[in-house]
């Protein structure tokens, strides 16, 4: 199981971003779990500046704009 956080404020574009990875994982079969993070000081934490950003397993892969979903079945 892959542990995914989607960093945000929860605008549209993080929202889209937790959609996208959870129709991909499951079109995979892939198990995630998927937590929204919206607390800036947690979100700096990581050295995300532009958001949303994306970490799984603690690493963060992805930051600014909606990932297209090639690189998404890539991180899966």
């Amino acid at each position: 199981m892959k542990d995914i956080k989607v960093l945000g404020s929860g605008c549209a574009n993080c929202e889209t971003t937790a959609k996208l990875i959870q129709d991909v994982a499951q079109a995979k079969g892939v198990e995630v779990t998927i937590e929204k993070v919206q607390d800036m000081g947690a979100i700096l934490g990581y050295g995300v500046m532009s958001t949303p950003g994306v970490v799984i397993d603690g690493k963060v892969v992805h930051s600014g704009g909606v990932p297209d979903r090639k690189k998404v079945e890539g991180w899966l």
